[in-house]
């Protein structure tokens, strides 16, 4: 898809996996009025920092793909700044964003806004019929307040604010921190450290029986544009005013237990896998319904043990650019 004419578009959170995954396919796409903040040049914490910058900017699109993110680990230990710093950021660019003039806007929220025993696979409909994963409410509810923040202007004041909810994400520029990085990083990360220390088994945390969906982040931003440049009667066909997001994923899941085998065979571990169940698996299940944006016209196209192996690769091109402390795992 090429585009002939050229927006403005602001991508709120481009040095992150998704924002650095968008900024790369609108520029493969042929966009070049592309519009970028550091954090040191525009702090999304600060309402009267971001209202005057989309005073001063102009600006025809928004991808809202900045947000405060983590594993398990990291959303049990900080739950106060998961929802506190999630809800001031999209609150700040969506209003902000209202005031001044944008035509459309695009937020990006997570599976995890579903119930935690909700129906398999996760139809958008089942949004709040149900209670939510406790290890990661706080920032289910922040990104749950996202979505209703844009049907809320989009009813009130007719914006084109769009949501999309993507399944569990991965591939270049995920964070591998060794203690707040989501599963696959954390995996391929602790297998890697594995083969290196010539361990004979390595430990992943739980029962190894919950089953995950995972969307390479690169297919990700290509739903996003695909999401983002729907003729408007498309995407209200498919959506109602009080329920407008959108699932984005491959439409398929695994058992982590499997998944760790897939790593260990792309890393190179020919130890033992040993699972822990004294530690939390999370939700059984997250296999997201994604029959409404198949219908209007867009599918995953990278297979998991491909994106798999493209990512390991970047980790280790990566590596040892990494300060010393995150190389060595001491932080």
């Amino acid at each position: 898809m090429q585009t002939n004419h050229t927006p403005s578009i602001f991508v709120a959170g481009h040095q992150g996996m998704v924002g650095s995954a968008i900024v790369r396919r609108l520029q493969t796409l042929g966009y070049t009025n592309i519009i970028t903040r550091t954090r040191v040049e525009l702090d999304l914490l600060d309402q009267a920092a971001v209202h005057a910058f989309f005073q001063q900017t102009p600006i025809d699109q928004v991808y809202l793909a900045a947000a405060k993110v983590g594993g398990i680990l990291a959303n049990n230990t900080y739950p106060a700044e998961f929802i506190h710093q999630n809800l001031v950021i999209e609150a700040n660019i969506i209003h902000a964003a209202h005031m001044a003039g944008v035509q459309k806007l695009l937020f990006l929220g997570s599976s995890c806004i579903y119930p935690r025993h909700a129906d398999q696979p996760m139809k958008e409909e089942c949004l709040l019929t149900g209670a939510l994963e406790p290890t990661n409410e706080p920032y289910a509810i922040a990104k749950i307040a996202g979505i209703k923040l844009c049907e809320s202007y989009n009813r009130q004041y007719g914006c084109d604010f769009r949501s999309v909810m993507p399944t569990n994400l991965y591939g270049p520029g995920d964070n591998f921190h060794p203690e707040n990085s989501h599963v696959i990083p954390a995996l391929l990360r602790r297998f890697h450290e594995a083969v290196q220390r010539k361990d004979e088994t390595v430990t992943v945390w739980g029962s190894g029986r919950p089953r995950r969906e995972f969307l390479h982040v690169d297919d990700l931003a290509d739903a996003c544009v695909f999401v983002m440049n729907l003729p408007q009667k498309e995407y209200q066909a498919e959506t109602q005013p009080m329920l407008s997001h959108i699932n984005v994923g491959t439409g398929t899941d695994l058992s982590i237990a499997n998944l760790s085998e897939m790593i260990a065979h792309v890393v190179g571990f020919k130890g033992r896998i040993v699972f822990d169940p004294g530690m939390p698996d999370g939700t059984p299940r997250k296999l997201l319904d994604v029959s409404k944006l198949t219908r209007m016209g867009w599918k995953a196209g990278t297979p998991l043990k491909e994106g798999l192996a493209q990512t390991y690769a970047w980790f280790l091109e990566h590596l040892r650019h990494w300060p010393d402390q995150i190389r060595s795992g001491s932080c």
